[in-house]
């Protein structure tokens, strides 16, 4: 990577390691002449749900698809409501919106970026019936905690995973680690190209243990139908394209090898960075595949701090600047979340992929050192 400039994210490297192989799979489902539900689908769907550990995998054409569809398959609908995060992409939120249902937003820790489980308990009613953690950046939620909670409440649980594909969570009970997305009722992720398991367009993935969720999922996801022209409940057109299936199947071998690449990038960092001052680093949780590689830039110069940067040829992203329950199109409608709120000010996501260099690493917190 030249040193004049370095991207946010480059999947060059990627690209160009498995090219033969990604050229073979497109032209394989060319000449097959099968682009929508060939059997790459089912295929991809059998090994992730076998990576994953999972009885049922269902690919959809987004993970926002993936969320919506996976409420519906809960039986989540108008006059529920679902504790989420108020920090994430807004399809966090916009899913449970567009299910009739109401996000109920619970604050952060400050450390892990995720849900509080601590802060849970006060924002169920008697409305409640789901709670929807995110995995954000790649690092696992409390998911014991949560789970406790839900049991108690008796409430469904969907993880939100479309940052996380691969992590594990870790805890007392399992010193193995459980893959996010298999430890609630149902886990969706996203292939978006940018996501550690990344196609090369929009997809998505539903995933449970439950068959009655994983008929309604696959039900839903083709027009609310399991037999073509007799439509039992209102759905969606939601398929995962047979091209976008072919690409994951190769790329899907690869993923822990690839995850284990960013956690040493992020080691890295976390060396070099350690004492800047003004900046925090992110845990070194086990399981985290750092989707993103986030600090916090304290004393109100995060965007000095990216200002800088760019100016230096270096790309960085703020994830994300307007919590989800300050968006527009709730605004005015919650109360104040004041660790996300605080947070949304001093978050500043570097370079991260598996294949950046060490020189280049030491080349971006040069930089930072200097503006500290």
């Amino acid at each position: 990577m030249s040193q004049n400039k370095i991207p946010v994210l480059d999947l060059n490297p990627q690209y160009e390691s498995l090219k033969t192989e990604i050229q073979a799979a497109i032209n394989r489902v060319l000449e097959s002449g099968q682009f929508i539900m060939g059997s790459d689908v089912k295929l991809f769907e059998q090994e992730v749900s076998e990576y994953l550990g999972v009885k049922h995998a269902i690919a959809v054409n987004s993970g926002t698809d993936a969320l919506v569809i996976g409420l519906r398959a809960l039986g989540i609908s108008v006059g529920d409501e679902v504790i989420t995060t108020p920090f994430s992409f807004f399809a966090t939120a916009e899913s449970i919106s567009n299910v009739g249902a109401t996000p109920v937003f619970v604050d952060i820790d400050p450390e892990t970026f995720n849900i509080d489980p601590e802060k849970i308990q006060e924002k169920i009613t008697p409305q409640t019936k789901a709670i929807m953690p995110v995995h954000l950046y790649g690092n696992p939620a409390a998911m014991l905690e949560i789970m406790e909670i839900a049991q108690k409440h008796n409430l469904k649980v969907i993880e939100d995973c479309a940052q996380s594909f691969g992590a594990k969570y870790y805890s007392q009970n399992n010193t193995n680690g459980k893959h996010t997305g298999t430890i609630g009722d149902v886990g969706a992720y996203s292939f978006f190209p940018s996501k550690n398991l990344g196609a090369y367009g929009d997809g998505g993935l539903i995933v449970t243990d439950n068959d009655q969720i994983a008929d309604l999922s696959r039900m839903l996801r083709v027009h609310g139908s399991k037999k073509k022209y007799h439509n039992e409940v209102l759905g969606y057109n939601s398929r995962l394209d047979t091209l976008q299936a072919a690409i994951l199947r190769v790329k899907l071998p690869h993923i822990d090898q690839w995850n284990e690449g960013r956690r040493r990038v992020a080691k890295i960092y976390n060396q070099l960075l350690g004492d800047v001052h003004g900046i925090v680093t992110p845990e070194m949780t086990n399981g985290h595949v750092f989707h993103q590689y986030t600090i916090r830039v304290l004393d109100g110069k995060r965007d000095a701090v990216q200002n800088y940067l760019t100016q230096q040829g270096i790309g960085s992203m703020i994830y994300y600047p307007v919590p989800q329950d300050q968006l527009p199109v709730y605004q005015g409608k919650y109360p104040v979340n004041s660790v996300s709120d605080l947070l949304a000010t001093q978050v500043l996501s570097l370079p991260i992929w598996t294949e950046l260099e060490e020189k280049d690493i030491e080349h971006i917190v040069q930089f930072l050192q200097q503006f500290a």
